[in-house]
């Protein structure tokens, strides 16, 4: 007679406390059981799986050994915490990720106290882990702070000035460095985990203790040199690092798919020891999952796919996506000029440099997550007579303000950046939101801000970035495909700061700047059926402004509305500050700028998300009846 089948360990793990009910030597069991519901949750919501993948055996370990969310587990970027979310309370929830009033895909404070900390860029973790470490003991409390963060994050400055604060402060931190790609140092087997555990156990911890506090009579120099020949010879057996010369006592690496190695180590550390403490893990990404692991990018972000095959679901056939037009626009355009180079900070797929180098690969430079270093060696490319082209995501772009203003604008140095994910990004949600950069782009002296309407305008924005050496430009476009413009191959170069008229009208005027300007015609075709004769303008430029535009439309039209797809401050604030100045908000002229809203709008459908912000069609026509005091069903009538 066949026994009955076990009762799935992770039916029993409502909240991470339920793991410690769990014997150790289950846990491996558990954590198969996790994988594959996670590979079943993001098979039917798309989503980051690789990443997650490959810290599942970690995640269960973390929470088995501290006492989460009093302890404070703080995740860098948050690309892998779907198993985090699984095993903390949010279960029966996670097939709504990514979807409309449904889960982040990133931790979240709002969501869960078991989110300590919020992240969506990356390189984050540490800061905000010493942060706490901080506060914990000036308040007197007793809990550990563990961040765990991707060897790719190490790439950024941000994380070696956290580490440099926490070694110089002695601060108690746990840093789990989870390397599953560069292998910075690969395991050696049992004798590798025998050496963390020996290394972080209380023998060696007391040993060393000890000599601090015999050294520390001792005073001065002699103290110094007795504590730099322990660290060294322990160096000689472990491996000194530079993590070592931070500050941080420096353990593995071990293997991370390996509970029998993580859970002794991640105890001694909880139960031992004192100051900054750094693990090495060295994990697979796409671990357990056949066509993850065979993938060339592991299934770092996927559409719906077949768990069987590993098969995305592949949206419908239409027109190319604005990143891939900037892309092949590029490479048409650095054909004919060697002086063209590109940069991108860790984001060569994402934003379509990666076709660049393919062609390009000598002229093509990831400096890896280091959005600000990207910046300056651009600006030390474009001194040199180069014409540096950073393609980077508005929302990044943010990370390296200072770098734009010191180091470009003041010098008037011509490089281009070319900002993709401007507007909304749909499931990625506030963190990757592209609302700010007309704003803070558009109030620097020498800078020139464009923003095409369509594919074929993108083009022509590129080849004109490429022509441009009298100082910093930048065009922004969305994500997603574009509208189907037809293209020709190469684009032409637009005179700076020149709009166009698209259709003329005689009382309303609808200004646009970028892609919102196919909304703008579907408002003017509705606005002409009312009776109210519509002219329809795309700026192209949101600096410098095409001042004979504008004085135009304000003179011959009673009603201007400028739309664009960012947040107040931006174009419709600069349209505002030339019209006062010009004297001509004082004819009676009713000008409203429609923007994005003053919050940060949750993960939706970008159609869902456009319409809730007032950015629509629909909208548009009810801004300008507002305007004129009318009700939209009486104008229709």
């Amino acid at each position: 007679m066949k026994s009955p089948p076990e009762t799935p360990l992770l039916d029993r793990v409502r909240v991470p406390s339920d793991l410690k009910q769990i014997p150790e030597e289950d846990l491996p069991r558990l954590a198969a059981e996790l994988r594959a519901e996670l590979i079943d949750v993001v098979s039917q919501t798309g989503g980051h799986l690789g990443a997650g993948l490959g810290v599942v055996e970690l995640t269960v370990a973390l929470h088995h050994v501290f006492d989460t969310p009093h302890d404070r587990l703080i995740w860098d970027v948050g690309h892998q915490t779907y198993p985090h979310k699984i095993l903390t309370g949010r279960r029966d929830r996670i097939r709504t990720l990514r979807q409309e009033g449904g889960l982040s895909g990133f931790t979240k404070r709002a969501e869960s106290e078991y989110d300590p900390f919020g992240a969506g860029h990356s390189s984050t973790s540490v800061s905000a882990g010493l942060g706490m470490a901080v506060a914990r003991d000036l308040s007197g409390q007793q809990r550990h702070v563990i961040a765990v963060i991707g060897d790719g994050a190490m790439s950024a400055g941000m994380v070696y000035e956290a580490m440099n604060n926490a070694g110089a402060l002695n601060a108690r931190l746990i840093v789990i460095l989870n390397d599953n790609d560069m292998s910075i140092a690969p395991p050696t087997g049992a004798m590798s985990a025998y050496l963390a555990r020996l290394a972080s156990g209380p023998a060696y911890q007391n040993i060393r203790d000890a000599g601090k506090k015999l050294t520390a009579q001792l005073g001065g120099k002699l103290d110094r040199a007795i504590t730099r020949a322990v660290e060294h010879a322990r160096g000689y057996v472990t491996g000194g690092t530079l993590f070592e010369e931070l500050g941080f006592f420096h353990i593995g690496p071990i293997d991370g798919h390996n509970l029998e190695h993580l859970v002794p180590v991640l105890k001694n550390v909880r139960d031992h020891g004192e100051g900054p403490v750094l693990i090495h893990v060295v994990t697979k990404k796409g671990k357990g999952y056949a066509p993850a692991e065979a993938a060339e990018d592991k299934y770092h972000g996927v559409a719906k796919f077949d768990v069987i095959t590993g098969a995305q679901t592949k949206a419908p056939t239409g027109p190319p996506s604005y990143t891939k037009v900037f892309a092949q626009a590029l490479v048409e355009e650095a054909r004919r000029d060697d002086r063209i180079v590109a940069v991108t900070a860790a984001m060569p797929s994402g934003t379509g440099l990666d076709i660049f180098g393919k062609e390009f690969p000598e002229r093509t430079f990831d400096v890896g997550i280091a959005e600000q270093h990207a910046a300056t060696f651009a600006a030390g490319m474009a001194a040199e007579g180069y014409r540096p082209f950073v393609a980077i995501y508005s929302t990044f772009l943010q990370r390296a303000y200072d770098q734009v203003v010191h180091d470009i604008a003041i010098q008037n140095l011509p490089v281009r950046f070319a900002v993709d994910r401007a507007g909304f990004v749909g499931a990625d949600g506030a963190t990757h939101c592209g609302a700010f950069d007309v704003a803070y782009l558009a109030m620097l002296p020498n800078m020139v801000v464009m923003a095409p309407a369509d594919e074929a305008e993108l083009k022509h924005m590129v080849r004109t970035a490429a022509a441009y050496d009298d100082g910093p430009v930048a065009f922004r476009y969305p994500r997603g495909e574009g509208v189907g413009t037809a293209m020709a191959d190469r684009g032409e170069v637009l005179e700076i700061g020149n709009g166009r008229v698209l259709r003329e009208g005689s009382r309303i005027a609808l200004l646009s700047l970028g892609t919102r300007l196919q909304e703008c015609l579907r408002a003017a075709d509705e606005l002409e059926a009312a009776g109210l004769s519509t002219t329809v303008a795309d700026a192209r430029f949101a600096k410098p402004l095409d001042a004979d535009l504008l004085r135009r439309l304000a003179n011959e039209h009673e009603v201007v509305i400028t739309v664009e797809e960012g947040s107040i401050g931006g174009f419709g604030a600069h349209v505002l500050h030339f019209l006062a100045h010009e004297g001509l908000l004082e004819k009676g002229l009713k000008v409203r700028p429609l923007v994005m809203p003053d919050f940060f709008m949750d993960q939706a459908g970008p159609d869902r998300m456009y319409a809730e912000a007032g950015l629509d069609a629909a909208a548009i026509v009810r801004a300008v009846f507002a305007a004129l005091g009318m009700q939209v069903q009486a104008a229709r009538a």
